[in-house]
């Protein structure tokens, strides 16, 4: 009988699994999807005499990590993209540990955005290489004037159902989360038309008070973009929007773990009351990531970047987006933070798998999975990325 010509690959190491860490373990992958995450000694003979891509005792196997709120990176912003642009963000992106990310857009005129959509929904028509784009993160323009923060505030608009149905209709299923005031006109009926599409509806540059965000979340809102940044915040009498979130169990809260934007305690607060599933690691990257400090820009508004912090060019006080990338922001968690392997690994890939309802496929190495794969060192440095159980990054 003729041997059977093997069709997958073992990667050995120590395993992160949704029932925790096993030292001693093995995933086999075959046809970009994991057939089996566990112990080696328990692996079926029938992938026994696979070939071995990652030799025993090599590091950490966790899963790829996911990031909803991302804006660029390596001299490229989404809001100018075309192909040669995406691929050259999400294969950056995917040198940072980043195997699923959301293109996300800022405040701009709609016909802007509307040529951001249609390019990423040709994009993904076509095979990805690198970080797989699941789909858009509309940031604005149903935002506040109040706290615009690095958006262009003329470009705000009230929240328009019609837009959006237009979108939808257009592209079904591109646009994956939507940022908005919630005290905004129009935004309550909004929220809810989101919902029922299965988009998340996440409040952000947003003068909300503790009511109204309570209001909204009855209407359905589920997650807050960039924690405690472009929001009313937390006073002992008057909650605000940052003191609704982390009361709310309902909303997710995302953070930039950068110890720019939030202080490494603020982030260790809002993850104790975010402890069930409900924090997410974000990067907010925009187009300077990766590159040197200069001028740059965010949507259309002029940037600086200085010492790895990007502030707009007209007002140094605002904070325009990061240049943090995914694997820097989970090592900040777990060495800054406090947050164990577990934690930081949920709120960086299964939690914004969550999010995106493609908890199924993504965020967690088990069978049946997507072969999103990264293998650490001992200081939690990358060393290997797997996409789709291709090797992306050595």
């Amino acid at each position: 009988m003729a041997e059977i010509t093997p069709s997958g690959e073992l990667l050995y190491g120590k395993v992160l699994t949704p029932s925790g860490l096993v030292e001693q373990g093995v995933l086999a992958v075959s046809s970009g999807v994991i057939q089996y995450a566990g112990e080696a000694a328990w692996l079926p003979e029938a992938y026994a005499h696979w070939p071995v891509g990652c030799k025993e005792n090599s590091g950490l196997l966790i899963p790829g990590f996911v990031d909803v709120h991302v804006h660029g990176g390596a001299g490229y912003d989404f809001m100018y993209s075309d192909r040669d642009s995406l691929e050259t963000i999400t294969r950056f992106h995917a040198s940072q540990g980043t195997t699923t990310m959301l293109a996300t857009t800022m405040t701009a005129a709609k016909a802007d955005i509307d040529r951001v959509l249609a390019e990423v929904n040709a994009y993904q028509a076509a095979e990805m290489p690198y970080a797989q784009l699941a789909g858009v993160h509309l940031e604005g323009p149903f935002i506040s004037p109040k706290w615009p923060g690095a958006q262009n505030p003329g470009h705000i608009v009230p929240a328009s159902i019609e837009w959006l149905e237009a979108w939808e209709q257009q592209y079904p299923g591109l646009i994956r989360q939507v940022t908005l005031a919630p005290e905004r006109e129009g935004a309550l009926e909004a929220i809810s038309w989101l919902r029922k599409h299965g988009i998340t509806a996440a409040l952000g540059h947003t003068n909300a008070t503790f009511e109204e965000v309570t209001a909204a979340a009855d209407a359905g809102l589920n997650q807050a973009v960039h924690m405690f940044n472009a929001m009313t915040p937390l006073h002992h009498r008057k909650p605000g929007a940052a003191g609704a979130v982390m009361f709310d169990e309902r909303i997710r809260a995302e953070v930039i773990a950068d110890g720019i934007h939030v202080h490494p305690a603020a982030i260790g607060i809002v993850a104790r009351l975010k402890k069930n599933a409900n924090l997410l690691l974000i990067t907010d990257a925009m187009s300077a990531t990766g590159l040197d400090d200069g001028e740059y820009t965010i949507g259309d508004l002029p940037v600086l970047v200085h010492g790895g912090v990007a502030t707009l060019k007209d007002n140094p006080e605002a904070l325009a987006g990061s240049t943090l990338t995914m694997i820097r922001g989970f090592r900040f968690l777990i060495q800054e933070v406090g947050l164990s392997l577990e934690e930081a690994s949920r709120a960086a890939s299964l939690t914004p798998a969550v999010s995106l309802g493609l908890q199924r496929t993504i965020g967690s190495l088990e069978a049946g999975k997507r072969g999103d794969i990264l293998l650490l060192d001992e200081s939690l440095n990358l060393s290997g990325v797997w996409i789709n159980g291709r090797k992306v990054v050595r």
